[in-house]
């Protein structure tokens, strides 16, 4: 007898329905498994028997074929043993399926005892189920809050074999699960840090705000304990929300990764990823054998930190270089091919040598002037120049120090940001396309928005040809000053604009 079920696969992070087509036949024993399954997959008879066993049934003495459609696709992980379980209690006829199971999709992992594990992904398998038509989720109970955020279907949260099947059967049914889009939407996230405990460093503050409100890369260069650090942790207590479609992607790709927090249905705060510098290039990038999101995908719209920029290796700093331009990133295995969004915002801190004291007011340097330069050379020039703003963070006098006057809060800057992001959506809006701050726009947005004065053209001439611009450069400034002209509420970009753009820029002229 044939019974059909539906799950869902993933890969990369991209979900894709997969029909469990299960025959049974009265001949030799033998259960077979086709469809290109991994070992995870292949193993599932043993947690199936098991399991099926373990809850009262007995396991069919026959001939069983599993078949994994599309059969060309990989299918890897565990996520298929409920549809298959149900697949085969169906067609070995040891228990009636209900009517409309074609609009259903099973996820979930078994345990000998029958108990429903969690699986990594869910989110990404659920909204591709959806798009494949199916209306009814059955998955992990642990997973349930994630899968809520379906929207247009019901999600079923499964503990136990015997509930699934006490619930199809019609003696016990469960609950749905539903998503609170209010505790979303009035989502306040705590950071137990504000910019507000950062005495001086008026310049670099102004600096991240700008930064904060573009999405533009930042870089700081200063001494040990000027507060690069300090400053950079706090960058996400000034960004604006997280918008309803970028916390659906961001949360895909921690779920695929397995790192998503227990309880936590959809991430509210932007991710901030801090690795350290002896990380490889495939754990900044992603990878494996089978291929998973890297540090700079898990910090998708969010900040990637990176401190101490130049100890980090060559390879992996030049890892950064395509992702930071095309905000995405491929990687092929023998396995195939999957493509990770990484739009992030780069922060970097250094100190400008390896002592840490070149160009200090009253601290000798202890470095000969070839280690300065060998030092600063671990920071390629590709990858400098796709770094928009650049910017001093120098040691602070005993005055500021001791000085107790108030500091500006995190929600006062970050209201100015929120204000300024609010202007570029809406322009990017009714250009019709889905671009979420000034550094992503194409080449043709930067020529269609940055309208910029007389005055501000010939300032940007003239700098141009004084610094010997890239035409990179030439772009990221402009995005630069139209951020800043954001900030100042104008719909022109003005000769004052392009000059705090410029001198944002121009600090690897000084050390390199």
């Amino acid at each position: 007898m044939l019974q059909t079920v539906y799950s869902a696969g993933i890969n990369g992070v991209d979900g894709f329905p997969v029909t469990v087509e299960c025959n049974c036949s009265n001949r030799l024993a033998k259960f077979e498994v086709v469809g290109l399954p991994d070992a995870a997959v292949r193993e599932a008879r043993e947690r199936i028997k098991a399991a099926i066993e373990n809850n009262g049934f007995d396991f069919p003495d026959a001939e069983i074929t599993v078949n994994l459609a599309p059969a060309d696709k990989k299918k890897q992980g565990s996520a298929y043993d409920l549809a298959l379980m149900i697949g085969i209690l169906g067609s070995c006829g040891a228990m009636t399926l209900p009517e409309g199971l074609d609009k259903s999709c099973f996820i979930g992992e078994l345990s000998l005892s029958g108990e429903v594990r969690g699986v990594r992904g869910v989110l990404c398998m659920c909204l591709a189920a959806k798009e494949a038509g199916k209306t009814t989720l059955f998955v992990p109970a642990e997973n349930a809050g994630e899968a809520s955020v379906t929207d247009g279907v019901t999600v079923y949260g499964v503990k136990t074999v015997r509930e699934l099947i006490d619930h199809l059967t019609g003696k016990a049914p469960l609950t749905p699960v539903t998503f609170d889009m209010s505790r979303f939407e009035a989502g306040v996230t705590a950071f137990g840090m504000d910019f507000s405990d950062v005495k001086g460093q008026d310049k670099a503050k102004r600096a991240l705000e700008i930064a904060a409100a573009g999405g533009h890369n930042v870089l700081l260069i200063g001494p040990p304990g000027t507060g690069k650090s300090m400053l950079a942790k706090r960058i996400p207590t000034i960004l604006p929300p997280l918008g309803f479609e970028e916390a659906i992607e961001t949360t895909k790709l921690h779920s695929v990764a397995g790192i998503l927090p227990e309880s936590v249905s959809l991430l509210t705060a932007r991710p901030f990823r801090s690795p350290h510098h002896t990380l490889s290039p495939i754990a900044l990038a992603g990878g494996g054998s089978i291929p998973m999101p890297g540090e700079i995908s898990l910090a998708h719209n969010g900040v990637l930190f990176l401190d101490e920029l130049p100890e980090f290796s060559k390879a992996s700093a030049e890892v950064l270089r395509q992702p930071l331009e095309d905000h995405k990133i491929t990687i092929t295995r023998a396995t195939g091919r999957v493509t990770f969004p990484c739009s992030f915002m780069l922060v970097c801190a250094m100190n400008p040598c390896r002592c840490g004291y070149y160009g200090h007011p009253t601290r000798a340097c202890t470095c000969r002037k070839k280690d300065i330069a060998d030092y600063l050379q671990k920071i390629s020039g590709p990858l400098l120049d796709r770094i928009d703003i650049q910017i001093e963070v120098p040691s602070l006098s005993y005055e500021e120090l001791a000085d107790d006057t108030p500091q500006e809060t995190s929600a006062d800057i970050r209201s100015r940001v929120v204000e300024a992001r609010k202007l570029a959506v809406a322009r990017f809006q009714n250009d019709g396309e889905a671009v979420w701050s000034n550094a992503a726009m194409s080449s043709r947005q930067i020529r269609k928005y940055c309208v910029m004065t007389d005055e501000a053209a010939k300032l940007l001439k003239n700098a141009f040809d004084k610094m010997g611009l890239s035409g990179r450069g030439y772009d990221r400034i402009l995005r630069v000053s139209r951020t800043v002209a954001d900030l100042d509420k104008s719909e022109k970009i003005e000769a004052k604009h392009i000059a705090e753009a410029i001198q944002l820029r121009s600090l690897d002229r000084k050390y390199w």
